[in-house]
């Protein structure tokens, strides 16, 4: 078409707000996509309905707000027949994008289809909004562009419903579903744009028809626009409260489902199983209770069971019940209850507390245990015992009228009797004492927990005896007292095995008060008779069980020595346990070679800096290490003169470091060096420090020199390059590699990342 072509300007504020629209209108889709998916029947319709109305109506007031922003120097009417039609396919259009996302699986064909259809609906309101344009010119449409706005909706739509269809499931506001409304609001709105780019207005005042034509007035745009954010509000208000009601029946029902399962787990028990409130009544009791009792159900409820109780045991139960709801701790009780079939039978009653996050009572759980039979063993057993205990004083009585003359000896023999018993009576007691003094060494798991729990148990299970535990120290040169009881006497704190008989012998040594035939050094000025028994475990001694006799029980015995040895043997054993779970774990983070940590313990303690720097904003500097040419040294001199070289590397790195430091061997001939609170420029800084002094590391292997070790450096920190230890690891490594490439012996710190490009990102999401 020939003529002059009508220019036209843009407010660009408008074009803000057409996008704002647009971004509301995706974030809208989104929103609703899950709701449509989650409801079922009438309600799937019903959000089917709103949120095709509120997506469409976004969309909507977005193209129209698109259009007035463009200003032509004619005045512009606008069809609203027609507009109304523009509004029906952008309805229409969303439509078919809620139906398409809400099914549980899309093929391709569905994609296809959904795609084509929601493009046509985009395309077809944008155009017939074109065509309610009435003004005095004629419009040219350039079909290059209009194809390219066809082609661009088809691409928006499949890029909109793919980003829905992710985002469907998430019902709170999350990254992902905000950064696809931004990438959906903005490309609906390039897809606008181009179309009116694609129209050419020539100045005809015969095609002027304002039949059925209205002129929006600022007055009005802002009715759209508040009509839109009121519309789209409501949606969003809408889809908050429903979420907020699923939440609620959520609840209601698993604790709905939770009593169930409590109720049907109570009546399958066959113990009576019961619950009470916070203040003690009862709330629940299973159908055992009544089918025991013979009560009405619900009877028992509050206090009532109190009436199945003997009145004998009614003011004790009560009684204890209340001191347990005034502490909290634990109930326990026996008593009698009413059995409708067999009579008062006893019950073992016991409770525990339930308790909410804040550590208040809020519900009792109890259960009733049938223990009738064990009372009646319990008193066959008594009686039992009184039976011939009056048979043995029968006894006693005619052998004290038949030989009265033997009641001195039978009087020495009461006496020793009741010594022995004493005695059995103090073993047993020292042997459950010696039993759960084994029980806790068991659990121990180091080497000082077990001397504490040794040490503490020792003034009871040896009352009438002073002792010291004395272990040999690391090297096996020095014998050292650790822990000593009832005011032990011994010269010296520290002395040499020598000085100990059992350490020499490996066997238990008594020495008696005033025998100077074989008496311990380290014991030397002790008045008492004293016994040293070997700490042994796995036939290695590490020390002794040092025990001394007092003044109230002078007299030491060879009868003691097994008792003590087994006190000794489980306190060794448990050393001994430790020390070999030590060692596992020793090997398990250890480098064999090297001593060093291994690559298992880089990534575990590497884990726990980057988090304690990413927490506290603080650098973390990472070096990786590879030394250079180490193969020449394997292939001239072999493999031992390299693994000498591997060591005293190693040796090296662990002088060079802090104390917080972590140097681990990475694989092969490559150490990683942890730098806590080391930023890049000081990581790069130790790095050559350390890198000058392998330089000057002189190895020797069979008397001869290895020649100069030099080493490649790449150093990368936190958080110039990631904050992962992938990224840092990953950041080192490819400046370790750049250091070789550029000749080796030399340190490169990494170079930081490149920024992402945002437009590359939104094609790699859609």
């Amino acid at each position: 078409m020939d003529g002059p072509v009508l220019q036209g300007t843009y407010d660009y504020r408008l074009v803000e707000l057409s996008v704002v629209f647009a971004m509301f209108a995706a974030y809208a889709a989104l929103d609703f996509a899950g709701r449509v998916t989650a409801a079922r029947g009438w309600w799937r319709a019903f959000w089917l309905a709103s949120g095709a109305t509120s997506m469409g109506l976004g969309i909507w007031a977005m193209h129209y707000i698109g259009m007035l922003a463009f200003t032509l120097p004619v005045p512009v009417l606008y069809h609203y027949p027609t507009v109304i039609v523009s509004l029906l396919a952008a309805v229409a259009a969303s439509m078919v994008a809620l139906f398409t996302v809400s099914r549980e699986r899309i093929g391709a064909l569905s994609w296809t289809l959904g795609s084509l259809i929601m493009g046509a609906g985009i395309v077809a309101m944008h155009y017939a909004g074109m065509m309610a344009m009435r003004l005095p010119a004629m419009m040219e449409y350039r079909w290059n562009l209009v194809a390219l706005s066809v082609l661009l909706a088809v691409v928006i739509s499949f890029v909109a419903l793919r980003l829905a269809f992710r985002a469907r499931q998430e019902t709170r506001s999350t990254r992902q579903k905000f950064i696809s409304a931004v990438v959906m609001g903005a490309a609906v709105p390039l897809v606008h744009y181009i179309g009116m780019w694609a129209v050419r207005f020539h100045p005809d005042m015969m095609a002027f028809n304002t039949d059925r034509c209205v002129r929006i007035s600022p007055l009005g745009l802002a009715a759209i626009s508040i009509t839109t954010f009121l519309v789209l509000g409501f949606g969003f208000a809408t889809a908050f409260l429903d979420r907020l009601l699923d939440a609620q029946r959520a609840v209601r029902d698993a604790a709905r489902s939770g009593e169930e399962q409590f109720r049907t787990l109570a009546e399958a028990i066959p113990q009576i199983v019961w619950t009470a409130g916070a203040d003690g009544l009862t709330t629940y009791i299973n159908r055992r209770w009544y089918e025991m009792t013979g009560m009405t159900p619900g009877g028992a409820l509050g206090t009532g069971w109190l009436e199945m109780v003997h009145p004998d045991d009614r003011e004790i139960c009560q009684q204890k019940w209340q001191e347990t709801l005034r502490s909290g701790s634990a109930f326990e009780i026996e008593y009698r209850l009413h059995d409708a079939a067999q009579g008062y039978r006893w019950y073992l009653d016991r409770a525990i507390p339930l308790r909410n996050t804040s550590g208040a009572i809020r519900q009792w759980f109890g259960t009733c245990t049938d223990i009738e039979e064990q009372k009646h063993n319990q008193t066959i057993l008594e009686r039992h015992i009184q039976e011939r205990t009056e048979e043995l004083a029968d006894a006693n009585a005619k052998l004290q009228e038949e030989l009265h003359e033997k009641d001195v000896v039978r009087r020495e023999f009461d006496q020793k009797n009741e010594i022995i018993l004493q005695e059995l009576t103090e073993r047993s007691q020292r042997a459950t004492l010696l039993a759960r003094m084994g029980q806790l060494l068991q659990s121990c798991l180091t080497r000082d927990e077990a001397l504490a729990a040794a040490i503490g148990f020792a003034p009871r299970i040896f009352p009438q005896r002073g002792g010291a535990l004395i272990l040999l120290n690391a090297g096996g040169k020095l014998a050292e007292v650790v822990g000593a009881w009832h005011d032990c006497q011994l010269p010296v704190p520290v002395f040499e095995p020598s000085d100990c008989w059992a350490l020499r012998t490996a066997q238990p040594h008594i020495v008696l008060a005033g025998d100077t035939t074989s008496p311990c050094a380290h014991a030397a000025g002790v008045h008492h008779s004293y016994i040293c028994v070997p700490v042994l475990a796995q036939g290695q001694t590490l020390g002794i069980l040092h025990i001394q006799a007092t003044e109230q029980d002078p007299h030491l015995e060879q009868a003691e020595v097994s008792f003590k040895t087994t006190f000794a043997g489980q306190l060794g054993l448990s050393i001994a346990n430790i020390r070999l779970r030590e060692a596992l774990r020793t090997q398990s983070i250890r480098d064999p070679l090297t001593g060093l940590y291994n690559r298992r313990y880089l990534e575990e303690v590497l884990e726990r800096e980057i988090r304690r720097a990413v927490r506290a904003v603080q650098p973390l500097g990472i070096l990786m290490l590879d030394l250079d040419h180490f193969k020449q040294v394997n292939d001239t001199y072999g493999h031992e003169a390299g693994d000498t070289v591997l060591r005293e590397t190693a040796g090296l790195l662990t002088r060079s470091i802090r104390a917080e430091d972590v140097v681990c061997r990475y694989g092969g001939e490559e150490f990683v060096i942890i730098l806590p609170t080391a930023d890049l420029n000081s990581a790069r800084l130790r790095g050559e420090r350390i890198r000058a002094r392998l330089r000057e590391l002189s190895v020797l292997h069979d008397g001869h020199a290895l020649g100069m070790i030099t080493v490649s450096v790449g150093v990368a920190a936190l958080p110039e390059h990631g904050t992962s230890i992938h990224e840092l690891l990953s950041a080192a490594d490819a400046a370790l590699y750049q250091a070789k490439r550029e000749g080796r012996d030399r340190v490169v710190a990494a170079s930081p990342p490149k920024p992402t490009d945002p437009q590359s990102n939104a094609a790699t999401a859609g």
